[in-house]
């Protein structure tokens, strides 16, 4: 049987390891934290959006973070200090916009698939994460905002994905604890919200009865490969290091990917973009009554939403561009507790839990998913802002390309054309 490692115990590490065991592949996933998904996998928006697929590479994108540069609380933030990192991401990120469309409409189509894969796998094993399919409905404060949507909807129905316009009273159908003044909206009826912590952490087990050997508190210090076979040496938490060899190599380590695959001969060029959320508990029945079951995607915040249950609500957004810096800013707080008591203002604030994580994104907001230059190594990461809606899909073609480089997988026993 194949022995393939996969470095990264997230949503895409853990999605790709059961994608690969399904398919009887011998797995061995790293992980450096004691459980599965506690880093950018913990507590994001919640969204499984296809109707977030627009890339950024927008010049839109590229003055918004001009004007707010200064700004502390700003939707985007860009810490003007200049690195060689930050510096080559962005020269890579504005030679993409030739490709902003094109992108847009794949980020859909991937979006769109996904949903298949992943809602099978929970029904399959059994998870309950909180998984509500209520729709996503954005909401626009102007006319400028909203025209623009219009147009992004065009290139999501190129994807597969349809999407309405609606007017501030059918928002108010839609979502009647929103409040506020609105220009109109989007709803995608189609699309839904979860918990991904609770998913990860289901399906981890889920692989491991497949059989997947997870080893959590590893960190992976060196890999290496030579085509042929692939080595890892990966440091326990108590500081003991291990080399393990395996026929092949699958890197889904979110931000750390960058790092190993130069260490592998590849380049992927990833930046950690800061996003924060909060978890608002909703600890009594006015609370609850007040809070939104329709997930909210506000387009002038940048600000997404979902309600996780009875007694949560989770609110996620922003973007830092700052290095990997995990510290939770209280300026950069305070805007999305503001936010929750403008729009809902039912709903008690006085227990807020906040959070922030790291989205791995590369300059064309595309995920990079395939082998890398060794033809054992292959790579699936780089989601950046839609990790949780991309990566039942990405697993299934990280899985296929990796099963096509094996022609022949013994199974049981019983050697098995792929």
């Amino acid at each position: 049987m194949k022995t393939i490692a996969v470095i990264g115990g997230g949503i895409t590490g853990v999605t790709t390891a059961y994608a690969l065991a399904k398919r009887g592949f011998a797995v061995t996933l790293f992980e450096r934290h004691r459980y599965a998904a506690m880093e950018t996998s913990f507590a994001n928006g919640g969204q499984l959006s296809a109707s977030n697929a627009e890339v950024w590479t927008h010049w839109s994108t590229i003055l918004k973070g001009l004007k707010w540069m200064l700004k502390s609380d700003a939707p985007l933030l860009v810490n003007p200090a200049p690195t060689w990192h930050k510096l080559s991401w962005f020269a890579e990120f504005i030679a993409a916009m030739p490709h902003y469309e094109r992108n847009t409409v794949e980020t859909a189509r991937m979006a769109v698939a996904a949903r298949q894969h992943l809602f099978a796998w929970a029904q399959e094993e059994g998870i309950d994460f909180d998984l509500k399919k209520e729709g996503i409905l954005h909401i626009y404060r102007d006319k400028s905002g909203f025209d623009h949507a219009g147009r992004v909807s065009k290139l999501l129905a190129q994807g597969g994905l349809p999407r309405r316009a609606v007017t501030p009273e059918e928002m108010k159908t839609i979502e009647p604890t929103l409040a506020g003044t609105y220009y109109g909206g989007y709803f995608t009826e189609s699309d839904s919200t979860g918990d991904i912590h609770s998913f990860t952490t289901g399906l981890a087990a889920a692989a491991q009865r497949l059989g997947v050997k997870i080893l959590y508190g590893q960190d992976v210090k060196t890999v290496r490969s030579d085509g042929q076979q692939a080595w890892i040496t990966a440091a326990h938490e108590e500081g003991e290091s291990v080399l393990h060899t395996f026929d092949s190599m699958v890197v889904c380590a979110g931000v750390a990917s960058r790092d190993l695959a130069a260490q592998l001969g590849d380049r992927v060029n990833i930046y950690p973009v800061k996003g924060y959320s909060i978890t608002v508990n909703l600890g009594d029945a006015q609370s609850q009554a007040g809070a939104p079951n329709v997930s909210l995607l506000d387009d002038e915040t940048k600000l997404v939403t979902s309600r996780l249950g009875v007694d949560r609500f989770r609110v996620a957004g922003t973007a830092e561009f700052n290095g990997v810096d995990r510290d939770i800013r209280a300026d950069r707080i305070r805007p999305l507790i503001a936010w929750v008591e403008q729009c809902f203002p039912q709903i008690n604030t006085r227990s807020v839990v906040p959070w922030a994580g790291l989205r791995p994104m590369l300059p064309n907001m595309m995920p990079r998913v395939g082998p890398g230059k060794a033809a054992n190594v292959f790579y699936n990461t780089g989601h950046g802002h839609l990790g949780w809606t991309l990566s039942a899909i990405t697993a299934d073609m990280v899985a296929n390309v990796v099963q096509a480089a094996n022609p022949a997988l013994q199974v049981g026993g019983v050697l098995q054309p792929a």
